[in-house]
């Protein structure tokens, strides 16, 4: 598969089968994506790749606290303006749309939301974290390493598309940073930036038949 053929077969998965990813396969997913550049080749990404027993049980635990406001160790805006918030609206319309729920229907919208706490049925997920000291090393936070970690996560996402897996970027899986970090052990100085649900596609699916649009490059680009 060359370069543009994976960027454009990848896509976010919505409904992941329940088949295991061999462990295997992860470690050169996440190896193969070590040659991603870097501010100054800061390279400040580290990784927690986490399946079976030990993922099911932050699927549980994010659904017990599903109803508690997120914490976020790098929080996001929802307040989007135009036009960005119409690109967002349109891919909820798009899911809801490809799995049939009518967008009053409050109980199948609020039980496809919990979907997402689940990771959206993916085996494994890869986590993708900095470290507190070098992010807010200076007087503001450093959106550098911020950028850095958006490089090397497309770089996972088309190596997974290269080993025939599906996967998604997102946001649900890092909500709630404290219960990660307690159900991994890993240290308050470790701040989680996204989490990347991987597994195979469930094709039978109708919602993973749903394709976000792009816009086109005249309105996004100019050439002097």
């Amino acid at each position: 598969m060359d370069i543009l053929e994976a960027i454009n077969k990848r896509q976010s998965i919505r409904y992941f089968k329940p088949d295991p990813v061999p462990q295997d396969m992860l470690r050169k997913i996440i190896e193969g994506s070590l040659r991603s550049p870097s501010a100054s080749n800061s390279q400040p990404w580290e990784f927690a790749a986490v399946s079976g027993a030990k993922l099911e049980e932050i699927k549980q635990a994010f659904i017990e606290n599903s109803t508690t406001m997120p914490n976020l160790d790098l929080p996001i805006s929802l307040q989007y303006p135009e036009p960005w918030v119409s690109r967002r609206r349109a891919v909820m319309a798009g899911v809801l749309e490809k799995l049939g729920i009518d967008r009053e229907d409050k109980k199948r919208r609020m039980e496809w939301g919990l979907h997402g706490f689940r990771l959206w049925g993916a085996p494994s997920c890869i986590y993708i974290m900095i470290d507190k000291a070098f992010h807010l090393a200076e007087t503001t936070s450093n959106v550098w390493n911020i950028f850095d970690c958006g490089l090397i996560t497309q770089n996972i996402l088309l190596l997974a598309t290269e080993y025939g897996l599906g996967s998604i970027p997102a946001i649900q899986p890092v909500l709630y940073p404290d219960i990660l970090r307690k159900i991994l052990g890993i240290p308050d100085s470790r701040l989680f930036v996204i989490g990347i649900p991987v597994g195979f596609v469930d094709q039978s699916n109708p919602v993973n038949q749903f394709r976000t649009e792009r816009e086109p490059l005249e309105k996004v680009a100019k050439f002097y």
